[in-house]
């Protein structure tokens, strides 16, 4: 189990902080769509770098074309061979629509051929395929020299991971992804009793080994270097899990905590504006079974416990403090996690 990070978006930061990272011994640096596209800092960090797992977790994948998320990706797998991972998401409704002005009809299976279309594209540059790929959604049948980046020798197309979090997502995830990227709304519970089930399921369904997908969990962390700075930190993600929990989108994960009534409050009080609210509506339960609160000292063990047999890479989620020792905290993240796979 690998311990990575999430790789700052600005370009006078990304390069440094990727080499950074590389010293300290974490796994991997992802980065996300929010202010700034998620491809263009991959390429810094793929060029100060030469171990670290390089991905997008996630780039939206409707408002651009198969093609555009192939040939971006493919130019990062040139520059870091063999590291580059290609995460894609839909993002919900109102973003799609309304902040990029894409479609956003039947969206799974959208997302399903999307993926199949990309590797159609990436067979056509690496195996020299003839490209033709008529779909439901897309089409794509011209692929002239001119315009055909080649192979990357020596290794194959980067890995697709999906974003999932309701059952048609996981469903497509379990058919066709090769990794499966969870909110960072998540707990053992969520991952036991619904992902990780319909996951196995989808994915038996289609004859793949459920054990071959790679699952990456955010974790939200309340640590610090004493038990103070961790109450304090335990407290600030309440108002998070309750911003969460207020989305539609994401009620099946309080479901099943039996929390249906609170996902309805949190929505509504969203809908009202009460943004300060939605944090006195997250109790001890619900804020312990979505966070991890631990001590430095303590987090390594904590991480273990609550990921290990469960996914094979986590990212501490939101702001960290540069000054915890992530380097030895990624060490024993590993070595824990590999204790736990020999005695499973």
């Amino acid at each position: 189990m690998g311990l990575c990070f999430d790789l700052p978006l600005g370009f006078d930061a990304a390069a440094a902080a990727a080499a950074r990272a590389e010293a300290e011994g974490v796994d991997g640096l992802w980065t996300v769509e929010s202010d700034h596209d998620p491809y263009l800092p991959l390429a810094l960090a793929a060029v100060a770098t030469r171990r670290l797992v390089l991905g997008t977790a996630i780039s939206v994948a409707f408002p651009r074309s198969p093609m555009v998320h192939a040939m971006t990706t493919w130019d990062l797998h040139r520059l870091a061979p063999g590291r580059v991972v290609l995460g894609l998401g839909s993002q919900v409704k109102g973003h799609n629509e309304r902040r990029f002005s894409v479609p956003f009809d039947r969206p799974a299976a959208r997302l399903r051929e999307m993926v199949i279309a990309i590797r159609a594209i990436w067979r056509c540059w690496q195996d020299g395929v003839p490209l033709d790929h008529q779909g439901e959604f897309y089409t794509l049948t011209l692929m002239t020299p001119f315009f055909n980046p080649g192979p990357v020798d020596g290794v194959p197309p980067p890995p697709i991971y999906l974003a999932a979090i309701n059952p048609g997502m996981i469903r497509v995830t379990g058919e066709v992804a090769d990794g499966l990227h969870l909110h960072p709304l998540t707990s053992a519970e969520t991952l036991d009793r619904f992902t990780l089930p319909k996951l196995r399921e989808a994915a038996a369904a289609a004859g793949r080994d459920p054990g071959e997908i790679v699952l990456v969990a955010p974790a939200m962390l309340a640590t610090g270097r004493s038990h103070a700075d961790v109450n304090a930190a335990r407290e600030r993600l309440r108002g998070q899990i309750g911003f969460y929990g207020s989305t539609r989108t994401y009620r099946p994960l309080l479901e099943v905590h039996g929390r249906a009534a609170l996902a309805d409050r949190l929505h509504e009080l969203s809908v009202a504006g009460r943004w300060d609210e939605l944090a006195g509506n997250v109790d001890d339960e619900l804020l312990d079974a979505f966070s991890i609160a631990a001590t430095w000292d303590e987090l390594p063990e904590a991480m273990v416990r609550r990921y290990a047999g469960r996914v094979q890479r986590v990212v501490p989620y939101g702001r960290l403090d540069p000054e915890a020792p992530w380097g030895e905290i990624a060490a024993a993240v590993r070595a824990g996690a590999e204790r736990v796979e020999v005695t499973a």
